[in-house]
């Protein structure tokens, strides 16, 4: 601290003195370490990967590419696209139900939670791929009577793609109805309150005040739903779904290159988590505008960073 009653002198002398400091950066050898031994051992991998003829890159490139690979793919996309929606449209419906004053709308919400969260999702789909076993024909009339409306058969209606539909969807909504509810509980409720003291009714409160701040929690959990669900539909290969890893499993069956045929699946399923992670990021920033969220950095751009950082030549001095 310098003197105010020092001469000007004195705290000129001071102020050149702080110029001619150096600025010392903090070593960390610890990370540089384990930044050096990570880098290692990924190049060995690689390397050992790469000169791995066991691998059978030629049936890799072959297959990468393949036409019945397209086709599992787009059936994998609008599997995830339509079981998301599902999911979301009843659990948004679910979690309003549970926070509902009425102890029989509670009950319901509560039991199918209980049900579709509580069991496996392999076995939700092998079930509505053979629900069949259980009800040969779907029919909606009047209970109790003869009246019938409309009759068909299970298995004519049930395809493999409806059955993995439903398991998908009703078993998301389960968990979707938790990410609502928990979003719509963050909101404080007086701004509830503050919206029924100006007349509005419930449903537009939701709509227009609880909902959109909700959003900021509730995105991120369901965005990692929404990759978590573009895997889960490796599960309905058990029924033949014809999505991407069904077509896989049919074509290692023929040539029994199994290995490979999981890198190809790997790989694509690689690259679309990848391409759901940009949409997500994106509305992580829109709807975390003004919180330390909405300047999240990836890991991407931290990494760019820090290697523009070591190349570019540090400042030595202050002030020049």
């Amino acid at each position: 601290m310098i003197d105010t009653k020092a001469p000007a002198g004195a705290a000129r002398t001071h102020e050149s003195q702080a110029q001619d400091l150096e600025v010392v950066p903090v070593r960390n050898y610890g990370r540089w370490i384990a930044a050096v031994v990570s880098l290692l051992a990924l190049a060995g991998l690689v390397g050992s990967l790469a000169k791995n003829r066991n691998l059978h890159w030629n049936v890799i490139g072959d297959y990468l590419f393949a036409p019945l690979i397209f086709d599992g793919l787009t059936t994998t996309l609008w599997l995830t696209a339509a079981a998301m929606a599902v999911g979301l449209g009843i659990g948004t419906v679910i979690a309003v139900m549970r926070l509902s004053t009425s102890p029989v709308l509670y009950g319901l919400a509560t039991f199918f939670v209980w049900i579709f969260r509580g069991t496996p999702l392999l076995v939700q789909i092998i079930f509505w791929g053979y629900a069949a076993a259980l009800y040969k024909y779907v029919k909606i009339g009047v209970p109790f009577t003869d009246i019938t409306f409309f009759q068909t058969e299970t298995n004519s209606l049930l395809t493999p793609a409806i059955a993995a539909l439903l398991a998908l969807g009703l078993n998301e909504a389960a968990y979707a109805s938790e990410i609502v509810r928990a979003g719509i509980q963050s909101v404080d409720p007086g701004q509830t309150e503050a919206a029924h003291s100006l007349g509005m009714r419930p449903a537009l409160t939701t709509r227009r005040i609880v909902l959109p701040q909700a959003m900021r929690v509730i995105i991120p959990p369901m965005g990692n739903e929404t990759i978590n669900m573009l895997k889960m539909t490796a599960l309905v290969s058990v029924i033949s779904a014809h999505d991407l890893m069904s077509n896989i499993q049919d074509v290692y069956a023929q040539n029994y290159q199994v290995i490979p045929m999981l890198v190809v699946a790997s790989i694509w399923y690689l690259i679309l988590v990848t391409l759901l992670s940009v949409p997500q990021a994106w509305l992580e920033r829109r709807y975390g505008r003004g919180t330390a969220r909405a300047g999240h950095v990836s890991p991407l751009n931290r990494m760019l960073g820090s290697a523009a950082g070591l190349l570019r030549k540090p400042n030595k001095e202050v002030g020049r």
